[in-house]
């Protein structure tokens, strides 16, 4: 029985080549060692009709056939079923085809799939169409399909850890150079830095780093080249080779290999005439364009791989954008001002920023019609109303106050009574010289009776001077009565907490205004007065009426100007075009002059075109 058993397995076990064995071990790529393994698989396993492996692609989330065999003749699609159904469950499965060709109750033809794990991380699986006429041949198919796995699962697990290894001194090399390049004081010295430390990490002959500006490929630096001239003959070659990469979009190799569908043409020129054996260069995209490649050369025997692309392209993605902020840095301000116009304009007439464009139109249409359109041009300013005519009532002598009867803010009407002041004194002196006058009339009488002469002129003298210090006495008397000198309103003066306290001759008391008469003080800027005229109409509006517009005229321009908030100011004066009993001296608003119709576009721009003259003049004249 056990030798029966065996002579049905080596059924299944044809003799396999040493050569597809030998060249299972040497491969290196994952295509190319998928195939040999799965030739290998279908080879021992005699029964199976056709193969495929189906695996993860790198860096992505796709699945897609590594393998296939045999590569002509098959039918792939019979094993789609199948394949879907492990990738979804992620666990091996058998199920039963329709078998093709001669009708036989014995032998049928089954699906077998097992998926590929490297630990708990599922890659793929690998699917086998196989015949079978007993179940222990299907199930000795079903572990040998099993076992074999386990070499993809070697590949995997050696990707994984050489990716890994890879990564780190990818990060070890780009923290190196990101150091040394940072370490550099310009932009160039910092390029020549970064290709020379390249060079050497990837082992190059000559690595060359160009930047694409216009559509047109510049080579900064050469490394172990000092100087770099766009006229030489090899940094043309280079430049062909670079755009080539560019114009294909991806990654150029040279020599390409059997797989590879690129064109190499401008490559081959670099090698033939500059002695480097193989070449590889690499463009990089960013912010929707390609603005920067890198060719790599070496003349040794040693072809450039994806590893050594995967290396550059990691350090240059780090690299590169420090580089060109190092270059913008480094930029006039000529240079900086022309690439932001030039920035600002691919927007307006790019394919995108429709937004933008739309802006655009809507603010040229808004200049056109402002350009055309006038409307009234007015003068605004602050605005003071004040009382036509104001007086002033001060103490008409040195004395104390006795009574007020008004203050600040009071209606007075003409002679009402404002204050009086203290008369004792004058009352008193008054009756001094009342007696006096009395005393020189007896002794006039009395030297008239003697027919003094002389003692009568002289009496009479003091008789006169007494009269007279009544007469002032009594003058004094009738001005300590304080009175409105018309009807009006009180301005400015209180008393009423000074009561018994002394005033000083000519002290003001108090400040009148009429209430029909008023004038309106208006602060012209500087900027704006030669366009006022007397006569001009205008309206304002008081903060105490927000909701009322009054009408005047300008009445009068002095050729006064205030300081105030570090610009000058014209007093201009108006007169109201109509009576308002509810105004009151010092109010205050913004009123503005009436000038005349002007083009709006001139009036709003009016300030930023005088500045402008002016700093013209400044700095030109």
């Amino acid at each position: 029985m056990v030798k029966s058993n065996l002579n049905e397995e080596m059924k299944f076990q044809p003799r396999i080549d040493n050569q597809l064995w030998a060249d299972f071990v040497d491969a290196s790529e994952r295509e190319e060692y998928c195939s040999y393994w799965l030739t290998l698989q279908c080879s021992i396993l005699a029964n199976v009709v056709q193969g495929i492996v189906v695996l993860a692609e790198e860096g992505a989330k796709s699945y897609s056939p590594s393998a296939i065999w045999p590569e002509i003749g098959g039918d792939p699609e019979r094993l789609t079923e199948i394949s879907e159904r492990v990738l979804e469950e992620k666990s091996g499965m058998l199920v039963e085809l329709d078998h093709v060709g001669a009708d036989s109750d014995s032998i049928r033809t089954y699906g077998l799939a097992y998926p590929i794990m490297a630990g708990e991380e599922f890659y793929g699986l690998v699917a086998l169409e196989a015949v079978a006429e007993t179940e222990d041949h299907l199930k000795y198919t079903m572990e040998q399909l099993q076992w074999g796995t386990s070499w993809i699962e070697v590949m995997l697990r050696r990707e994984k850890e050489e990716r890994a290894k890879n990564s780190f001194e990818r990060l070890k090399a780009s923290v190196d150079l990101l150091a040394d390049v940072f370490s550099k004081k310009s932009y160039v010295s910092a390029c020549m830095s970064f290709v020379t430390e390249l060079t050497a990490y990837l082992e190059c002959d000559r690595v060359s780093l160009g930047f694409i500006k216009n559509k047109k490929i510049r080579v900064e630096s050469v490394s172990h080249s000092s100087r770099v001239s766009d006229n030489m003959n090899l940094i043309q070659a280079i430049i062909k080779a670079m755009d080539e990469a560019v114009t294909q979009r991806k990654e150029v190799y040279y020599p390409a290999t059997r797989y590879d569908r690129q064109i190499v043409r401008d490559h081959e020129q670099l090698s033939r005439k500059h002695g480097s054996e193989y070449i590889l260069s690499i463009p990089f995209y960013d912010d929707d364009r390609y603005y920067s490649v890198i060719t790599l050369e070496r003349s040794k025997k040693r072809p450039f791989n994806k590893d050594d692309a995967m290396y550059c392209s990691s350090v240059a993605s780090l690299i590169l954008p420090v580089l060109e902020i190092m270059r913008q840095k480094e930029r006039s301000i000529v240079h900086v001002a022309m690439d932001g116009c030039k920035n600002q304009l691919k927007k307006i007439v790019g394919h995108q920023y429709a937004g933008r464009k739309l802006l655009i139109l809507f603010l040229i249409i808004l200049v056109v019609f402002f350009s055309v359109k006038t409307g009234d041009y007015k003068i605004s300013a602050n605005t003071v109303l004040e009382g036509d005519v104001k007086r002033v009532i001060v103490a008409p002598f040195e004395g104390y106050i006795k009574d007020s009867y008004v203050r600040a803010g009071d209606y007075v009407a003409q002679d009402e009574k404002l204050c009086v002041m203290d008369d004792r004194e004058y009352r008193l002196e008054r009756l001094n010289w009342i007696s006096k006058i009395a005393q020189y009339q007896k002794q006039y009488q009395e030297a008239q009776a003697k027919h003094e002469r002389a003692e009568t002129n002289i009496i009479k003298a003091q008789l006169d001077q007494a009269n007279a210090r009544l007469e002032l006495t009594e003058s004094q008397l009738k001005k300590t009565l304080l009175t409105a000198p018309f009807k009006g309103l009180v301005l400015s003066g209180d008393l009423s907490q000074r009561l018994g306290g002394a005033a000083g001759k000519g002290e003001i008391l108090f400040e009148i205004a009429p209430l029909d008469q008023y004038r309106i003080i208006l602060e012209v800027d500087e900027r704006r007065i030669t366009d006022v005229l007397v006569g001009q109409q205008g309206m304002m509006i008081l903060s105490a009426l927000p909701g009322e517009k009054i009408a005047f005229t300008v009445d009068k321009i002095t050729p006064i100007t205030l300081a105030k908030e570090g610009l000058n100011y014209f007093r201009v004066e108006a007169r109201l075009s109509t009576g308002e009993d509810r105004l009151r001296p010092g109010m205050e608003g913004v009123g503005k002059i009436y000038v005349g119709r002007r083009n709006l576009f001139s009036i709003w721009t009016r300030n930023m075109r005088e500045w402008f003259k002016l700093k013209i003049w400044e700095y030109w004249s």
